[in-house]
């Protein structure tokens, strides 16, 4: 062997250490824990390998593998946050890897995943969120280390971070405990969807019952409700954050959950102040009724067009129709002439004409307490929810998060508010040595409607709806690959699939929709109720490290 010999060209390597496919010091395959020892020799070699000698030549021009994958692993948090030369704070997401057997094991970097299913190594269990399976390692024969599970539950919106936590050596000898974050995914919910679909078969069948049966009688309101009953829209909120909570601890070795817990103080977001003792039983309506104070709030003149004198009703400044609510800030006087002109229109398209009154009306109707509300009467719920897992769970306040994350440097997002749940000791020097570049956008999607006709516009039906699901092998929400062989839409598309009972189903693709024959399509993943999709995380100006 000559010095000028590079070694990519040898016909064997020393355990991918040349490509620093992944933290440096792993354990075994997946990247996290202390080196090991290869049996029969008791040398260490950084990557837990068996005694299986590989012969698979190495590509030539390797280096390149491994000048990309250096700067992703200093750039990621893997390198010591006390060392002057990190320069980072972000990373690439982790691939969640599974046992011979089934078992989750630590998530490895990108880098590490594509040379294990180059070599044959690992098979793709699942492609999002990405899943792979080693094919020579029993979870038994794996040493694995945990991660913890964060979660910031929200309304619209959950944000759920991957981490784990790793002990440094500080200069001085000092032990410091740093965080990392592994993946990030933010949860979409579709509470509003499923109240507005609620709202309009309520409608439909108010009209079938009072064409059919002008004068039926009423059914029995004293109905008994299940104990730790939740409307269906806040039911979903539930249901859906441990959907996939369950679901990652199939996928990553998960000890312990971490959420958030946090009540909101509707009464003091109503007011637009800190209320105290008293004054939480003094509302805008104590000793007075609602009509009497917009009377005297509005001084007994229309709030659109000043009219005094005449007939005035009591108007929602955002229709009810609109997901406005009762509140007494939402209502306004109005005039007939202009209770009807307003209708069911939003107050910004009626006061189009009028900037002045219309940032007037909207700064008297106050702050939204739907969200809020929603997560009072979820949160306690959730964390049962959670506790089914098996896993314990730990709830944090939500001032703690934010003193976290005022004190990394931190933008305001679910996923980094997810990073930032539980205690961080700063005064010894711990931080977040990592947050993700991409978050995983998990939108709650339905598995399609209960719907036996499609009506039209008035509630009429227009057409019935076929009882199957399955068409020709496919399902609507299927992720398939369709390769046109001819046409405008030749050549090779991925999507989600949209199917037709004749078999020319629709697929979604970055650049619209497609028709393709079911002929043509190859099945990737099977549809699950969710959609996915990535985004970029935010970043701050700055990102200090050690402070």
């Amino acid at each position: 062997m000559g010095e000028q010999t590079h070694q990519a060209v040898l016909p064997q390597q020393p355990a991918l250490e040349s490509v620093r496919a992944d933290t440096p010091g792993s354990r075994d395959e997946t990247a996290h824990g202390h080196p090991a020892t290869r049996r029969g020799t008791g040398g260490k070699h950084g990557r837990g390998e068996t005694d299986g000698q590989g012969t698979e030549t190495r590509r030539r021009h390797a280096e390149n593998t491994a000048e990309a994958a250096d700067p992703a692993e200093n750039g990621s948090g893997d390198a010591p946050t006390q060392d002057p030369s990190c320069t980072g704070g972000t990373g690439t997401t982790r691939v969640f890897v599974l046992s011979r057997d089934g078992g989750p094991l630590m998530p490895c970097h990108p880098a590490r995943a594509r040379e294990l299913l180059r070599k044959g190594r690992a098979a793709v269990v699942r492609r999002t969120p990405f899943v792979i399976r080693l094919k020579d390692r029993a979870l038994a024969d794996s040493e694995v280390d945990g991660v913890q599970l964060r979660i910031d539950p929200g309304s619209k919106g959950t944000g759920m971070a991957l981490t784990d936590e790793k002990t440094e050596t500080a200069e001085d000898g000092t032990t410091v405990a740093v965080r990392r974050g592994l993946a990030s995914l933010e949860l979409r919910h579709r509470g509003a969807q499923i109240q507005s679909s609620m709202r309009r078969r309520a409608g439909y069948r108010h009209r079938r019952r009072s064409a059919n049966c002008r004068y039926r009688t009423p059914r029995f309101k004293n109905r008994r409700r299940l104990s730790g009953w939740l409307p269906p829209s806040l039911r979903h909120r539930v249901d859906t954050t441990f959907s996939v909570t369950n679901r990652l601890c199939r996928y990553a070795p998960i000890t312990d959950i971490h959420l958030e817990h946090t009540t909101f103080d509707t009464h003091s977001m109503s007011a637009g102040r800190r209320l105290y003792g008293a004054e939480y039983a003094q509302g805008p309506l104590a000793g007075t009724t609602a009509r009497s104070y917009l009377r005297t709030k509005w001084n007994k003149a229309c709030a659109y067009c000043d009219a005094t004198g005449v007939t005035l009703n009591i108007e929602h400044v955002r229709p009810r129709s609109r997901r406005g609510t009762d509140r007494v800030s939402n209502l306004v006087l109005s005039c007939v002439p202009c209770n009807r002109s307003k209708g069911s229109r939003s107050i910004e398209s009626f006061l189009a004409d009028r900037p002045g009154l219309l940032a007037r009306l909207l700064g008297q109707t106050g702050a939204a307490l739907r969200d809020a509300g929603a997560m009072n009467a979820v949160q306690r719920h959730i964390t049962k929810a959670l506790e089914r897992t098996g896993r314990p769970v730990h709830t944090w306040p939500g001032h703690l998060t934010k003193t976290n994350r005022d004190a990394v440097g931190l933008g305001k997002t679910h996923t980094l508010d997810a990073l930032c749940i539980g205690p961080l000791d700063h005064g010894n020097g711990g931080t977040i040595a990592r947050f993700c570049d991409r978050v995983l956008m998990v939108s709650a999607s339905g598995r399609g409607s209960y719907a036996r006709t499609t009506p039209d516009r008035y509630g009429f039906p227009r057409l019935r709806r076929d009882r199957r699901k399955q068409h020709h092998g496919y399902i609507t929400g299927d992720l398939a690959r369709a390769v046109v062989p001819s046409g405008k839409w030749a050549g090779r598309w991925v999507g989600h699939v949209a199917v037709r009972a004749r078999g020319q189903h629709s697929l979604t693709t970055p650049n619209g929709r497609i028709d393709v024959s079911h002929r043509n399509l190859r099945l990737i993943q099977r549809g699950d109720g969710y959609g996915y999709g990535t985004r970029p995380e935010a970043r701050s100006s700055a990102y200090p490290k050690n402070s």
